[in-house]
């Protein structure tokens, strides 16, 4: 402790008064009215709840350009424009033939199929070979001593558990065998050579009408990116399907799979079955985009800081408009008002020292799909990225929050993470300009709600960068309601909050040198 407050006198010190003055001077364009001004529109029912792929996302999109253009924000030269496009599929069926032993299975009663993951093609093969759970791991394998190559693999959805907990994670939580889970076990059974894969879920004996519905058409998806991975078509087989290729061990299998349990060498099985599968289907490309614009730095403006928040929300469900006033109409306001905040010091002479990218990106609430499209295709190195600054949901308190601090506090997650500068710059920043009440608790490693790993500075963090992410902690409420509405902002403390994260940026943006990289991520994965 008392090094960290060494370091937090050092650099109390080294903000000069001139400095101090010039941040305040540009920082009272963030305001009450400007900030109702932006959200006002983009939480209005125009907007139709903005959810990706859909016209009320590329209207939103369509506003905050508009806003750019206006403030006087560069787009980015590589762009030639002010969005980043980035392709969203939609699917349709168009055929799947199945034929095992000469019959042919009819779809939505012995089998369905999952359109994401299969690509219009075929696979045949005289012999079908049962791989247990399909997994094929450095901890536990259900390929040794299997021949698959050119046969089709027959295996169970799931994975196994040992002394109560999963064999592979050593935890109450499932691996990525589970989920993604079936990716992984596809591109096992392609690695070794397999023809295809027949896939039995424990827990669906039977197919309902939705689950044949969604294998006609898919809604709109982000397309994932497998460079150097190979993967295979595979359908899922009812339980009565299963037990005609498997026979009457099915039912034995069937009760350890359901209790997690591990499937020994005594349950092989390999026979001479003729298996033709045939699949096509018609995708839609339907574009979404991260509206971006910068204010260019002097001397370090290949050096970048940047001010992120989503602008997507959930859009309109049986009729009724999800506002997301505060989910993150708030953050991409907040965006939007610093944007014009450092554009004004800008034209006035102060420019920052590194370039600010004002990044509002879409996609978060279907996956983080914005963000992680630009940091596998940004624009800008990641190595001279210096920090993002993340805002979703900082316009309303915590209804859970029982301190007395309600009114003056933000959750500020990252703090600790990737940067030992993070904690130093922002603590200092705060004490010397807005006095809000920090609060880390969702840096806990045990955190149960993962909040690390539920916004779009993860997609940053994930590539090493620093970042900081501020959050209101309103997740019981009108979370993901039609009732998160503007009514419900509380002005005074969202203008503080975006007060607070313009003059951390400011510092960021003007300090000696980029962000240190010396400190673990702790969180484990998403």
């Amino acid at each position: 402790m008392k090094k960290i407050f060494l370091s937090l006198g050092l650099f109390v010190a080294a903000i000069t008064n001139a400095q101090t003055d010039m941040a305040t001077k540009y920082a009272t364009t963030i305001n009450i009215d400007n900030l109702y001004k932006h959200l006002s529109i983009i939480a209005s029912a125009e907007m139709e709840g903005r959810e990706t792929g859909t016209e009320g996302q590329r209207k939103a999109a369509n506003y905050i350009e508009t806003q750019f253009k206006t403030i006087g924000l560069k787009p980015v030269a590589s762009l030639n424009d002010y969005q980043q496009f980035y392709p969203l599929y939609q699917d349709s069926l168009k055929t799947a033939d199945l034929t095992v032993a000469g019959n042919a299975a009819i779809y939505g009663k012995d089998f369905i199929i999952n359109i994401n993951n299969n690509e219009t093609g075929k696979f045949k093969s005289n012999k079908i070979i049962f791989a247990g759970y399909g997994i094929d791991d450095e901890k536990y394998t259900d390929y040794t001593g299997l021949d698959v190559k050119g046969k089709i693999v027959i295996l169970f959805l799931g994975e196994p558990k040992k002394d109560g907990k999963y064999f592979l994670s050593g935890t109450a939580r499932s691996s990525a065998w589970t989920f993604p889970g079936i990716t992984k076990k596809l591109e096992a059974a392609a690695a070794k050579g397999a023809a295809g894969v027949i896939v039995i879920n424990p827990s669906q004996e039977t197919f309902n009408e939705r689950s044949v519905v969604n294998g006609k058409k898919t809604g709109v998806y982000y397309p994932k990116e497998n460079a150097g991975t190979k993967s295979l078509n595979f359908v899922q087989i009812s339980h009565a399907f299963a037990k005609n290729i498997i026979g009457n061990n099915f039912d034995s299998l069937l009760k350890i799979v359901k209790a997690n349990g591990i499937i020994g060498d005594q349950w092989a099985m390999e026979r001479k079955i003729k298996v033709t599968y045939l699949f096509e289907k018609f995708r839609t490309t339907i574009n979404a985009s991260n509206v971006v614009g910068i204010v260019e730095g002097t001397d370090k403006k290949d050096e970048y800081v940047f001010l992120t928040g989503h602008y997507d929300h959930l859009g309109m469900r049986n009729g009724k408009i999800y506002y997301g006033a505060d989910d993150d109409g708030s953050g991409t306001c907040a965006v939007i008002n610093m944007a014009e905040a450092f554009a004004k010091a800008a034209a006035e002479g102060n420019r920052p020292r590194r370039t600010i990218v004002f990044m509002a990106v879409s996609g978060e609430e279907k996956g983080l799909w914005g963000s992680e499209y630009y940091s596998d295709h940004p624009f800008y190195p990641l190595e001279k990225t210096s920090v993002d600054l993340n805002i979703d949901m900082v316009g309303r308190v915590d209804t859970e929050r029982k301190t007395d601090d309600t009114l003056n506090y933000v959750y500020v997650i990252g703090h600790d993470k990737i940067s030992s500068d993070l904690s130093v710059i922002s603590e200092v920043v705060n004490k010397k300009y807005t006095g809000l009440i920090l609060d880390y608790k969702f840096d806990d490693p045990n955190d149960q709600n993962r909040i690390y790993f539920r916004s779009d500075h993860y997609n940053f963090a994930r590539k090493g960068i620093p970042i900081l992410f501020f959050y209101d902690g309103m997740l019981k409420a009108d979370y993901h309601q039609p009732t998160d509405t503007i009514e419900k902002i509380n002005w005074s403390l969202y203008e503080k909050r975006v007060r607070m994260i313009f003059y951390t940026a400011w510092e960021m943006a003007n300090r000696d040198g980029m962000l240190k990289r010396d400190t673990p991520l702790n969180m484990g994965v998403r």
